[in-house]
Formats: C-alpha cells, structure tokens, sequence
C-alpha cells in the first residue's frame, strides 16, 4: 500500500462510515465486498459478481484477501529439474463448463493429454492383484515405433479387455452411475432465468436431484446400482483412494465425482491451474491483499470489520468467506454456529529418483507399472505412486500420495535412487461421512457468506466454481436488489491498465 493510499484510507473510512448512518439505494453509491480467500471459489465469486452486473462496477470495490504470498488455494505446481507439475488440484473434466469457459476467456492453453497407454497396476502390499500391459524395448528406434498412435490404440485396447475379463459387465454398471450424476450436475449450468437462486445447499442438491447420495455410501449406492463385489473392493477402491484419500465408505455425491475424475478426456492448464484463480482476479477489478490473513469478521450492525495480522482494519459491506474454516481461527463476533468438520490431509510427496523393482517383488524398475494404486489396507504406506515425467532409463519424477508423512527411511525402502524429494501436506477436502450435515452459505442471516459450505457434498475446482456463482447470484440479489441476468456469452472487457493490476500474480 502507498502512503498516499495510507493518507486516504482514514478519510475513507470516515466517508464510509458518515453513508452508513444515511438512507441508501438497492445499489448504494459505495459499497465493498471483502472476500477471504484467493483460491478458485474466491477468484469465481470476484468474477460472477462483475460479470453479472456490469453496471455496478464503477461503485461496487471489491477486495480479495490471501494469506498466502500467491494466489491458487488448494491449486498449486511444483517445479523438479526444471519441470513444472500439479501439486494440488490437477484434473479438469470435460464437462467442467465454468472451468471451460475460464480457459476461453482467460486465453489459456490447455495442456495435451499424456499417453492412454500407461499402465495400472493394483498393489495389495504383497503382489499386484491386477495389472494392465505396457509394451516397452531398451532399442530407442524400436521404442519409437511401440508409441505411434495405432500401437497405443492397440495396447488400450487389449487393457480395456482385461479389464472386462475381471470386472464384466458391472464396469459399465459404474459408468451409467456417474454418467447419471455427472448430468444432473449439469442442471447448475442453465439459463439463471430457469435457475433459483439457493439460500441453502440442501436447497440446491434438491434442485439438481443429488441430495439423496449425500444421504448413503458410495458403497451402498454402488450395490444397489448392481456393481460387484470386486469392482467396488478393487478398481473403485483406488479411484476414492487416489482422488479423495478415501475408501468406498465415504458420502455418495463425494464418491460419484471421485469416479467421474477418472474417467477419459480429463485435462489441466499448461503452466498450471492455478492460472485460472489468478486471470479471474486479474479481470475482476479487485483490490488483492497478499500475505495478509484475516483474523476477524465483526458485524458491526450496518458493515463489517475485517481485522488483519498485519494490524489493517477494513470496512465491507458485504463480506465472503471463501476458504474452508475447518482448521482456520478466524474470530466472528458475533460468534457463528457451523457443523463441525474435520479435513482429510492428503501428504503429496514429489521425487526424483527410480523406485526399486524389490519393494514391489520384481526383477527390473522397468516392469513397475506407470500407476501403482492400492487397495484399503491401513497397513499399506501410501495411496498412489504415479509416474510423471520419465526423464531416462535411471530417473523419473513421481508423485506419491498418503494419509501420513511419507519418511525418508521408508522412501529409500521404496526408491533405489533418490535425488530430490519434495513434501506437500494438503487439508485437501473434507472426510465425507453419509449423512452429509451443512453449513449455511450464508453465516448470520445478513451478509456474511460462505462459499465452502457446498464442499461437503464434494469438492473440486469446479464445484468450487459453481458454488462461487451461486454465492454472486446471493450478493446481487438480496444486498443489492439485483436479479442476475441470463447471459452466458456476457465477457468482460478488461483495458491494457487493468490486465497490469497485479503483475505480482
């Protein structure tokens, strides 16, 4: 902040404070909206606000705090010998339209899919239960014609039969399940002419029909819906564990969208997600307050004060909460009632190195498959291990997932060579536990809003986002009067100035 910004801000106040005491407008002359939280559901929030109601920007500030020294949340990349890799949030599905749309509107380029022909093997500590095949020669040109296109199709192919062979019919059971979940998700994409706006996230799975799997297991849901045994216990069994570190018994919706997260066409950003967190608030016109978190929200009857560590003070009319507050100690006066909630820590473990092919009873690294995934066993060390980037026949860079931190004297029992490791601990999501109980978005019944209250149906980057646009629709209409316009082609134009705001993005 300059010190003329310094100067001002007194006199600011005053001003703000003097307008509070007179008789306003649906859309008073000056009004701020503070966000708490700069991942992709504050991000979201900053830009559905401007881009439903274009006509309040040049009155409306909008204020974005994080306490982090970069913007992205639970969406981050990781650098390993000169390589940049999804640390955090790191599949986008096909039919993810806002996170679409943000790539569009941002002139992001969307990275090229890896190869369909890496290989799964399902670890159960002893021995791979399953494994698909993966063709491979140490002769460079003879390696070169094994990965041409149709060779690729071929080796997917013959791994798809495989699969049927152990698991029938029942996979195409699981497809129809998330098929018909993924649709009626879709439902949060209409027209908002067609489209209420939500005062409760009951309110808004009830709506879309998806209330009812946030009431039973996945596993429950799974057997009724016909699956085997095998299927769920197996290959459904890792996906919850990769994607949610979580096993079958966790919430329904959770569940469904852990398995859509696997399926194919998924995506990400080139250079990294977190670019959508950052152009959106780039667009949005937002006042963004790195490194500064906020340690209390007052209602002081007609605002809110938001106090920071820094010792900043901030006046806001309306007021987001826009990070999860499972594990934050934010001080509410007056106090707020949420359920309680506990988060699932997910350890994400980067290492450049080659694993041992002794660990996992083999005679070469070569034969270890591209992903090896676990079944439920809380004696197993890790979830996952994925190859990321194989630089030679000696190195390549992996990501391990697990529920504890991975040592050293275990990852030297894993890896024969290790060169770099890097350790990541997540409060990823939340343990998801049928019923699903939650939290309000909107806190004190005025204009404190919470955005992460629809986590606990599931949590993505484009949960997120819908959930942010719902949030927006709730700001514009009951602080200030305003019903959401229907345009889903409406952009926002942003001037050489504003695409400058904040090159410390």
């Amino acid at each position: 902040m300059t010190k003329m910004h310094m100067l001002l801000l007194p006199l600011f106040f005053t001003f703000l404070n003097l307008s509070q005491s007179q008789p306003h407008s649906d859309a008073p002359p000056s009004s701020t909206v503070c966000i708490i939280g700069a991942g992709i559901g504050g991000s979201s929030v900053a830009h559905f606000i401007r881009k439903y109601s274009p006509d309040i920007t040049p009155t409306t500030k909008i204020q974005v705090f994080e306490r982090n020294s970069i913007v992205g949340g639970r969406i981050a990349t990781v650098t390993i010998a000169g390589e940049t890799f999804e640390a955090g949030a790191s599949i986008l599905h096909p039919k993810n339209l806002h996170a679409v749309t943000y790539t569009k509107l941002l002139n992001l380029k969307v990275k090229e899919p890896g190869s369909d022909s890496l290989s799964l093997g399902i670890w159960d500590g002893n021995k791979f239960v399953f494994k698909t095949i993966e063709i491979s020669s140490n002769i460079a040109l003879i390696d070169k014609l094994l990965k041409l296109p149709f060779i690729e199709n071929l080796v997917s192919l013959v791994n798809s039969g495989l699969m049927f062979v152990r698991y029938g019919f029942s996979l195409f059971k699981m497809q129809n399940f998330v098929k018909d979940a993924v649709d009626r998700f879709r439902k949060y994409y209409e027209e908002t002419s067609s489209r209420p706006i939500f005062e409760t996230v009951d309110e808004m799975l009830k709506w879309s029909g998806l209330f009812n799997l946030t009431t039973r297991t996945l596993q429950d849901e799974l057997v009724d819906a016909g699956l085997s045994p095998l299927l769920i216990n197996e290959l459904v069994t890792v996906i919850t564990r990769i994607n949610y570190g979580q096993s079958v018994y966790m919430s329904g919706l959770g569940g469904a969208v852990s398995l859509a997260g696997s399926g194919g066409g998924l995506w990400s950003i080139e250079g990294g997600n977190f670019q959508m967190a950052a152009g959106l608030i780039n667009r949005s016109e937002v006042a963004l307050h790195l490194q500064e978190e906020i340690k209390s929200v007052a209602d002081l009857g007609d605002y809110y004060e938001l106090n920071s560590t820094k010792g900043n003070s901030y006046i806001c009319d309306v007021a987001v909460v826009a990070t999860p507050l499972d594990e934050l100690n934010i001080q509410f006066i007056p106090p707020i009632s949420i359920p309680e909630r506990k988060l699932q820590h997910t350890h994400a473990t980067f290492v450049r190195g080659l694993l041992n092919p002794v660990y996992f009873g083999l005679k070469a690294a070569a034969k270890i498959p591209d992903l090896v995934a676990t079944l439920e066993d809380p004696k197993l060390p890790f979830t996952s291990i994925s190859v990321l980037k194989e630089h030679n026949e000696e190195e390549s860079t992996y990501k391990i997932f697990s529920r504890q931190p991975m040592t050293d004297i275990l990852l030297d029992s894993i890896f024969s060579v290790r060169k770099e490791t890097i350790r990541i601990n997540w409060a990823a999501y939340p343990q998801y536990h049928a019923p699903e109980i939650f939290a309000p978005f909107i806190l004190d019944g005025r204009h404190l809003y919470y955005v992460n209250a629809f986590e606990n149906a599931a949590s993505t980057m484009e949960i997120s986002a819908v959930a942010a646009e719902n949030i927006a629709r709730l700001i514009l209409s009951r602080y200030f009067g305003k019903v959401s316009v229907h345009s889903s082609n409406l952009n926002l134009k942003a001037s050489s100035e504003e695409e400058d705001a904040h090159l410390d993005l």
